[in-house]
Order: structure tokens, then C-alpha cells, then sequence
């Protein structure tokens, strides 16, 4: 059978390099179109037919490729999502799950090749990595974070105050000074504000995308 795949992402290099992945691919697969945003991706399997978009989850502005997925499959339950990304976001995964995307494809750290990738999606398996990347944050991982460390790190980078974060988590203000604090020693950051941009910057938090 021969499948029709969508790419979706913002880095035109990126979209060539996957482009020849599915033109190489021995005839299983053909390229239905490319597009380098969301909002497009959407548009475009409203109207055509596509069996699978490999889609980016961070495309400049507007409406992020979770988010879209989670559109396509509204309209388009047959048509299989492959997220893709760069970025150790840590509820990326969580959130890819809770809209229906089939799987989840990591371009800086590859524990398979994506067409191998590709391949396992459309024979009906759901792909999934164990963890997001291990990223250097200050003077410590980013996997060394609590959960609950980053519930309250995602607060900050969207500027919420300890009160905010408190209320959004169901903790006492205590306990968000407590974390912060945390962080700041594991980090050796001097404050909650370069915590907040180191953690922007550096990809572990993407408040834009809806991760508070």
C-alpha cells in the first residue's frame, strides 16, 4: 500500500531532509505536500488525503503541532500524527499522548531511524521514547528536576507569582519558595529569573506551547 505522508515543520532543511527520507523509501510511501506551520497542516488534511503527518511540535507563532494534532484528529480519525522535535520540554510527550498522536520521534537524540519509525507507526504500533533528552541546566540535568520542580518552573517562565503558582498547583507558597530554592542550589543559578530564562532558553520549558 502506498501511504501519503504530510511534513510539517519550520526549518526548510529539515523538510528536505525528510522529504528524501520518504521519496527514498521504496514506493510504501509518497509525499502528499510540505508545509512549515500548524495551521496549514490542519488546513491541508481537511481537504486532501493524508495517512500521516510528521509534524513539528515548535513552528514560530500561532498554534503549536500538539495542538494540531489533536485538531486533525478530530475531523481525520484515521490519519496517524508523528510528532517531532528538538526541544527536552518535558510534558511534550505527556500532552502528545493526551491528543491521540501515534508517535513520538526525538531529532537530537534517535533511539531509531525515523523512517524505521515511520514504518512501525503505519503497521499500527504507538512509538514512544522512555524519557525526553538529558540537557545540561546550570550546574545539573534537566532530568534531575522533580515533577513537581517543574510544575513550578513552568510557572515562572509564564511570569506567575508565587501566589499564582501555588493556587494553579494546589500547594501552599511555602512550598513554591521551597522548590524554587531547590532549584536554585541544584542549578547554581543566582535567581528566579535566570532560572526562568536558562529554562526558556535552553528548551526545558516552552511556556508558549501551553505547558502551564
Amino acid at each position: 500500500m502506498n501511504y501519503q505522508v504530510l511534513i510539517a515543520d519550520d526549518y526548510r532543511m529539515i523538510r528536505q531532509m525528510f522529504e528524501e527520507i520518504i521519496k527514498g523509501a521504496g514506493g510504501r510511501y509518497s509525499l502528499a505536500g510540505t508545509v512549515d506551520n500548524a495551521e496549514e497542516a490542519i488546513t491541508f488534511c481537511r481537504f486532501h488525503k493524508v495517512d500521516l503527518v510528521v509534524m513539528d511540535v515548535v513552528m514560530g507563532s500561532g498554534m503549536d503541532g500538539i495542538d494540531a494534532a489533536a485538531e486533525i484528529k478530530k475531523f481525520s480519525p484515521n490519519t496517524k500524527v508523528l510528532i517531532v522535535t528538538s526541544m527536552p520540554e518535558s510534558s511534550f510527550i505527556r500532552r502528545a499522548k493526551e491528543a491521540g498522536v501515534h508517535s513520538f520521534w526525538h531529532k537530537e537524540v534517535q533511539d531509531a531511524p525515523l523512517l524505521d519509525v515511520i514504518d512501525r507507526t503505519m503497521d499500527g504500533e504507538s512509538v514512544y521514547p522512555n524519557a525526553m533528552p538529558e540537557v545540561w541546566f546550570g550546574n545539573t540535568v534537566s532530568t534531575s528536576l522533580t515533577d513537581r520542580e517543574l510544575d513550578v518552573l513552568h510557572g515562572l517562565v509564564g511570569g506567575a507569582s508565587n501566589s499564582e503558582i501555588a493556587g494553579d498547583l494546589g500547594i501552599s507558597e511555602r512550598s513554591v519558595k521551597q522548590h524554587i530554592t531547590d532549584m536554585l542550589n541544584k542549578t547554581g543559578f543566582r535567581s528566579r529569573l535566570q532560572l526562568a530564562v536558562r529554562a526558556r532558553g535552553d528548551g526545558i520549558v516552552i511556556n508558549d506551547c501551553h505547558t502551564v
